[in-house]
């Protein structure tokens, strides 16, 4: 099956979510939790991802993980992760619990998508503050892709992780998980890097960006992906494909906001005050834009 096959069967058994103007979701994927150990690339950026979160959560957004938000592939158990990682997946459970909260699976984490895997190993943690399991993301349904309705205009966003444009890691994802697990990882730990990776080799990244890009000209569909943890931020006359780049960048983590019926590709990082005092801070990156200038494009070229 093709690319451009493959991501049109996605859209067109994803998800629908109504927005309009007055709401917020903040977008972040490739969050990449792992089990604590040296191959955990989400571990030193950690306080920062629970810190944005938070921002988040207070303000009422939608937090929606576009894949890849656990290495599934270099660690057997998702236990340990959530365990490493206990206060991310509390944050998590409390967006959850108010309706605010979509995970979608990437190739990395592609077993949520059994449902036997995410009733039996979402469902609740073990609160040691507590000292006993609470709940978790029970009865939660995991996704391949997503749709935010534009409720102001006959419009539509399509959200996935963007693998599918990738068939080494679509089609072939066992082989892949298998060199991943038990060939280059080891390797990682001295050094040498996985030329099998889209995040990791410049080369497979440009070619799986230009896929996606063609299936949105091709569709004439806005599309927001994952998958290269290279951020994509296009103008309204451009090709409307978006990438919300990764949370494990060195000493940062993007991700892309949609308020006030506008998109914006952001960036948090530890920063530093006058006093040398340092803080968690939020800059924007590109943006904000208004989705009305992506309406009058795709409208102009659908005609």
């Amino acid at each position: 099956m093709g690319v451009n096959k493959r991501l049109t069967n996605v859209m067109t058994s994803s998800i629908r979510i109504p927005f309009n103007d007055y709401s917020r979701f903040i977008i972040m994927s490739d969050c990449h939790r792992g089990n604590g150990g040296f191959s955990d690339n989400f571990s030193n950026n950690q306080n920062i991802f629970f810190a944005a979160l938070q921002y988040y959560y207070e303000r009422e957004f939608t937090y929606i993980e576009l894949g890849d938000g656990d290495e599934l592939w270099e660690n057997r158990k998702i236990e340990t992760i959530i365990n490493t990682h206990s206060d991310a997946f509390w944050l998590m459970s409390q967006f959850y619990r108010e309706g605010r909260f979509h995970m979608l699976y990437g190739n990395h984490d592609i077993v949520k998508r059994e449902p036997k895997y995410t009733k039996t190993k979402c469902k609740s943690f073990f609160c040691d503050s507590i000292n006993s399991h609470v709940p978790l993301f029970p009865n939660i349904t995991m996704s391949e892709g997503l749709i935010l309705d534009y409720m102001e205009a006959p419009y539509q966003i399509f959200l996935t992780h963007g693998h599918q444009a990738d068939i080494l890691n679509d089609t072939f994802w066992r082989l892949s998980r298998f060199l991943v697990r038990y060939l280059w990882r080891p390797l990682e730990l001295i050094g040498i890097r996985d030329p099998t990776s889209a995040a990791k080799n410049s080369e497979r990244k440009s070619k799986v960006e230009k896929r996606l890009a063609g299936w949105s000209m091709k569709n004439n569909q806005m599309i927001i992906t994952g998958h290269t943890h290279r951020p994509v931020f296009p103008k309204p006359d451009e090709v409307l494909c978006f990438n919300d780049g990764s949370c494990v960048h060195p000493r940062c983590i993007t991700g892309i906001e949609i308020t006030n019926g506008s998109l914006s590709l952001i960036k948090w990082a530890i920063m530093t005050r006058d006093d040398r005092s340092l803080y968690v801070g939020k800059v924007v990156l590109e943006g904000p834009v208004r989705i009305d200038e992506y309406i009058k494009k795709t409208l102009k070229e659908a005609v």
